[in-house]
């Protein structure tokens, strides 16, 4: 933990690195400017973040141009139904030394990076989903016994096509459970369609350049970290994560007649770390309610498990969230 007086200059250093990087990515990326404020909270935050938004919006686009951004190691998986656990953690193959004896190396994967896409991840089968569940929960592979560590920052960004049904497979409740934010990119305005056109078709493409290394992104997360929040603060962020269970007396109408299972404590976890690093980007130096409430839909929206009834009414898991948001009382004393 840093002093008064370090840790507020780690949050005036945090901001100014923030702002640099989403200036740069913005160079490259049109519009979607909240939607890249996210991303980079979520990768300030230390958790992943899981996109989902119709083909060619610029989903992949954005990974590999936050990648371009930072000098960090960057892969790319492209999941599709033939795809096996081996090909994301890596295998052990026999090879043969200088003086003819064989013995088992260990070839590592693409999960060995930094920035990894996880492109159209529910194209997957579930086998080959839940390899990437030991990486992005403990940061680290287990290969025949051996445990490896992934090298610092490890951030997964995941993309799904919410349309695309046939040769797909959802995520699981424990997947999705282990991406700090679920966003989802809308589609462009007219005038960023515009602004698309005149940037993708002329000889020089625009290209965001190196802002920050692996080490200072490793450093801001520790300031995010450091954000104190008040008892109060806290217990609105519980009672947020409560309201989403049914059968509690936090409940709300839409809570008790649509929603199965409310959000794991991984979300009450999500709130409170995404609402950090909305406090450090206001210049302020505690975590207030109104920054729970901007982070609580990427946060929650995702952990919410719908009924059946809610399942066939086709009931949006952000309405739910801003009911809850509406009838949870601030202060309850």
């Amino acid at each position: 933990m840093s002093t008064g007086s370090e840790f507020e200059q780690n949050a005036v250093q945090f901001g100014e690195a923030f702002r640099r990087l989403h200036d740069e990515i913005s160079k490259v990326i049109v519009g979607h400017r909240t939607l890249v404020e996210e991303v980079l909270s979520g990768l300030f935050a230390g958790g992943h973040v899981l996109l989902e938004g119709v083909p060619g919006i610029g989903k992949t686009m954005l990974v590999s141009t936050l990648a371009n951004a930072l000098d960090c190691h960057f892969a790319r998986i492209q999941f599709t139904p033939d795809l096996m656990p081996s090909d994301i953690i890596g295998t052990r193959v026999v090879v043969e030394d200088e003086r003819g004896q064989k013995h088992f190396s260990f070839q590592k994967g693409p999960v060995f990076t930094q920035i990894l896409l996880a492109d159209e991840i529910n194209r997957a089968t579930p086998k080959t989903q839940s390899a990437l569940l030991e990486a992005m929960q403990e940061k680290s592979v287990t290969v025949a016994g051996q445990k490896m560590q992934l090298p610092p920052p490890f951030f997964v960004l995941g993309t799904q096509n919410p349309l695309e049904m046939e040769g797909t497979y959802p995520l699981p409740e424990a997947q999705l459970d282990r991406f700090l934010f679920k966003l989802v990119v809308t589609f462009p305005t007219l005038e960023d369609l515009i602004e698309v056109s005149r940037r993708t078709t002329r000889r020089d493409l625009p290209h965001a350049g190196k802002v920050l290394r692996g080490d200072e992104v490793v450093r801001h997360m520790g300031t995010v970290r450091d954000v104190p929040i008040a008892p109060h603060v806290e217990s609105y962020a519980a009672r947020l994560l409560l309201a989403t269970h049914p059968g509690t007396t936090q409940e709300t109408p839409k809570v008790k007649q649509y929603v199965k299972y409310g959000a794991s404590p991984r979300g009450l976890q999500a709130l409170v770390l995404g609402a950090k690093v909305r406090a450090l980007l206001d210049g302020r130096f505690n975590v207030s309610l109104e920054d729970l409430q901007q982070v609580a839909k990427p946060a929650l929206r995702h952990r919410l498990i719908l009924n059946f009834e809610g399942e066939a009414e086709e009931v949006k898991t952000d309405d739910i969230i801003s009911e809850i948001l509406e009838r949870t009382p601030a202060d309850v004393r």
